[in-house]
């Protein structure tokens, strides 16, 4: 079971009580973990148990998805309140700089953080915000089918599916590269996760003028991108080496979209090497 935190985040009109539900386990230097849009905490289920040898691991469900309630009336699911959430979240946790890794939209936030120097480290799977205008609708389009078909298919149908290898790809192909790897128990919860989402439409409509522009100096950064990534296409990984140039790109062969299910060892390694290395130039040059 999850534990839950809530604590105050400014608005226009005063501040607002939000709660978030996360997990936490390990031993080490704090390390936080942001899923995607329409997923939830149990997306990281298959690196935790590796990453948590090393890291004091804390994988959180986004406000508005998993088991977190949606933002209260006055706040809105943008950039800039997700970041004073998160950084409340940090304070309320004391976790006072955590490494921070996240999987498109929590890879975009991960990034966020770190422009905002709140995190020592950032690992950013897959990350929102380095599309061009075409690449976002694509990309936007085919989470509103995903969605969509989540919302439409009847429990017992998605149950049935999950059962065989061949199901589990109709449920979750657009995701991982390897959908027979993931288990019946954890697609049929993360596609009842897609379709109840609650943040989901206003967290979309809120991504539709965002573009990550900014560097993150200072501040060891490691983007990897899966090489069948089907929603993000991995050529926004050269952007994003571009606009961060002291990054880290990494390649990640045969993942898709979510890349922890489909290589949790080559992952785990990933993240925890980021969060190994230091801010200073000949690390950053590495």
């Amino acid at each position: 079971m999850p534990a839950t935190v809530s604590f105050s985040v400014p608005s226009a009109h005063g501040p607002r009580s939000v709660t978030l539900a996360y997990t936490r386990v390990g031993s080490g230097e704090p390390l936080l973990l942001l899923h995607g849009i329409g997923h939830h905490r149990q997306a990281w289920d298959p690196v935790v148990d590796l990453l948590a040898t090393e890291r004091d691991v804390i994988a959180v469900d986004l406000p508005g998805f998993g088991e977190s309630p949606a933002l209260p009336e006055g706040l809105t699911h943008d950039l800039a309140t997700m970041n004073a959430a998160l950084a409340a979240l940090c304070e309320t946790l004391e976790l006072d700089r955590p490494h921070v890794a996240g999987n498109s939209l929590g890879g975009l936030l991960a990034l966020e953080l770190g422009r905002e120097k709140l995190v020592r480290s950032v690992t950013a799977l897959s990350p929102a915000g380095f599309w061009s205008p075409g690449e976002r609708r694509y990309a936007f389009g085919l989470l509103q089918a995903m969605r969509q078909a989540a919302r439409s298919m009847p429990l017992p149908l998605v149950e049935r599916l999950s059962r065989s290898a061949a199901g589990r790809a109709v449920l979750t192909s657009s995701i991982y590269a390897r959908p027979a790897r993931r288990s019946p128990e954890a697609v049929v919860a993360e596609t009842l996760a897609l379709a109840n989402a609650r943040g989901f439409t206003e967290t979309l409509r809120a991504g539709t003028s965002v573009r990550f522009t900014d560097d993150v100096p200072g501040l060891p950064v490691t983007v990897a991108w899966g090489t069948r990534d089907r929603i993000l296409v991995r050529r926004q990984g050269v952007r994003a080496k571009r606009i961060i140039p002291r990054a880290r790109l990494v390649r990640l062969p045969g993942c898709g979209h979510v890349p922890m299910n489909d290589d949790p060892a080559l992952v785990a390694r990933v993240l925890l090497d980021g969060s190994r290395r230091t801010s200073s130039p000949a690390a950053q040059r590495a």
